[in-house]
Formats: C-alpha cells, structure tokens, sequence
C-alpha cells in the first residue's frame, strides 16, 4: 500500500473514533502493533503487542473515561509506511471532568496493518486529571 491508501486507512479509522466506535482501529492492529505514550506519565511507556494494547492501555482507560472514548481528527499527514493524525478528544471522565487532550500519533502501517504508534499529548493534563480520577 502507498501513501494515499495508508491515509485513507487512517481517515476511516478516525472517523469511526469520532463517534466511539474503536473497532476499526482494533481490527487494524497488527498482533505485534507497538503503542508508545510519549512523555512522562503513569501512562508513559511502550505496550508491545496488540494484546498488551487492549488490557493494559485501553482497559484502564475505559475505567476512567465515561461511554465511549472520542477523538475526533483534524489533520492526517502521509508519506510512505507513515501517517501523521493531529486529534483532539472529546472525552469526560467517570467522575465529570473533562478530558478533552490534543493529540499528535505518529502511525506506521505495513500491508494494510497497523504496526506502530507514537502519541504525542498534553501529560501535564493526562497527570492533573487522572490523578483525580479513582480507578
């Protein structure tokens, strides 16, 4: 797959995630995707594998956050095997706050899969919010 189907995965992806629906994004992922939280949080690190994505990061996640977890795109970027998606969310925790973070993922695909991503956000908001947030 060139530039322009990887981004038109990538569209897709993020419009079902605009409205809630992850599946798409979960679908995609290849087994050995790589999930790395950029920066310096309790979230920061790398989850490795598709399996530690879903009950590590996504798990603990869907704890805090109330419904469906939504980001919605604004910009997407390609070039090759990379797509670049700048996001913001649109998200309230279980306790009521918001929790509306900008976001920057840097996606590597290969043979229509999701391989890799980087997520580039705002930790000082991901530390002051789910630090108040009870698991």
């Amino acid at each position: 797959m060139g530039a322009s189907e990887n981004k038109q995965l990538l569209q897709d992806i993020f419009a079902e995630l605009a409205r809630g629906n992850s599946e798409p994004l979960v679908t995609s992922m290849a087994d050995d995707f790589r999930w790395t939280v950029a920066g310096t949080t309790n979230w920061s690190r790398t989850y490795e594998g598709k399996q530690a994505v879903l009950t590590e990061l996504f798990a603990a996640l869907r704890e805090r956050i109330a419904g469906r977890l939504k980001t919605i795109a604004h910009r997407f970027i390609a070039e090759g095997d990379f797509v670049v998606v700048e996001a913001r969310g649109n998200n309230t925790t279980r306790s009521g706050a918001p929790y509306n973070n900008t976001y920057c993922f840097v996606f590597r695909v290969a043979d229509g899969r999701l391989k890799e991503v980087t997520e580039y956000m705002d930790t000082r908001l991901v530390n002051t919010v789910f630090a108040a947030e009870p698991v």
